[in-house]
């Protein structure tokens, strides 16, 4: 899925847009001064006894000291008491990001090469869109279909993986209306860097109203091509089919409807409303020959207008 661009924040870290944000970014920035301070303090004395005390001639006394144990005692105590420290601090960012409130919102979460599935409380159904209310706990239960997957938002500053046979779960609250990422960090394939979802945060009003029409604030009902072009970027079409004639994992869109195809099995058929329909519900039944059959299934994910849209918007490219 490609999506237009979403500010992700400046060179050094993305925006906060969760309520954990806050805590892991402090964990984080205590790691790095940590660091800083330790390699600037052992770096500097470090050349500055290189350059200080280099043997410069054969004649040249070399110390006969071999350890201190103040020094040893110090540096073994000092880093002893940060790493515990760090462990307490890790601790309880560790407990807040995996125990959910009680009253947060469950959505079911699939994962499969190379789209997003999210499906809410009221038996709605998203694709490749995550869309939850500002200021409420979001649990999401995830898993895969099919290979290793990772769920990553920058912004909410969570991240876990999603896993074929069982399930993980993940938890956040966003704390601004806006659109954010959702990437998939695990190497799935070779759509992997397109296996993106943009997830929109909205009041919790304008939430409700999306649930009851799948309308967002301020958005009107689409023509049936114009709302097909729009499915076509949304449900991961564009990640196997181009609409320049070029191949990638499936055969393009351009010029497809009114063509005929070959199909594996060696029989032919014609790109009508009733082939785009089957390939949209039942996609491995009649795959084009010199094609992977891939293409999961959107049976249950696509409306009947959805699909309508598509196969007008199919109509429009040539």
């Amino acid at each position: 899925m490609r999506l237009d661009p979403i500010e992700l924040g400046s060179f050094w870290m993305p925006k906060q847009s969760s309520t954990i944000a806050q805590e892991i970014d402090t964990a984080w920035y205590i790691v790095y001064w940590l660091d800083v301070v330790m390699f600037v303090g052992l770096m500097v004395p470090l050349a500055y006894f290189m350059y200080r005390y280099k043997r410069r001639t054969a004649k040249d006394k070399v110390s006969d000291v071999t350890h201190s144990t103040t020094l040893e005692i110090t540096w073994t105590i000092i880093p002893s008491i940060m790493v515990i420290g760090l462990f307490f601090v890790g601790l309880s960012g560790w407990m807040k990001a995996m125990v959910a409130p009680g009253n947060a919102l469950e959505i079911r979460t699939t994962a499969e090469m190379y789209m997003w599935t999210f499906t809410y409380p009221n038996g709605n159904v998203s694709v490749n869109e995550l869309v939850v209310p500002k200021g409420q706990p979001v649990k999401l239960i995830m898993s895969s279909k099919d290979v290793l997957h990772s769920f990553f938002v920058p912004e909410f500053r969570v991240k876990q993986d999603v896993v074929p046979g069982t399930y993980t779960t993940v938890w956040f609250e966003a704390t601004e209306n806006r659109d954010t990422i959702l990437f998939c960090t695990e190497y799935c394939g070779v759509g992997h860097s397109d296996m993106m979802a943009r997830v929109r945060v909205m009041e919790k009003a304008d939430y409700d109203t999306w649930q009851e029409t799948g309308l967002m604030p301020g958005e009107k009902p689409l023509p049936p091509a114009e709302l097909g072009k729009k499915l076509y970027a949304t449900r991961s079409c564009n990640t196997c089919h181009s609409l320049d004639g070029s191949r990638i994992q499936g055969p393009t869109f351009k010029g497809v409807f009114g063509r005929t195809e070959q199909i594996a099995d060696g029989t032919s058929v014609k790109v009508d409303e009733n082939y785009i329909r089957e390939s949209l519900l039942e996609p491995n039944k009649k795959v084009v020959s010199g094609y992977p059959a891939v293409m999961p299934t959107y049976k249950g994910l696509l409306k009947e207008t959805d699909i309508d849209a598509l196969i007008a918007y199919l109509k429009t490219v040539q």
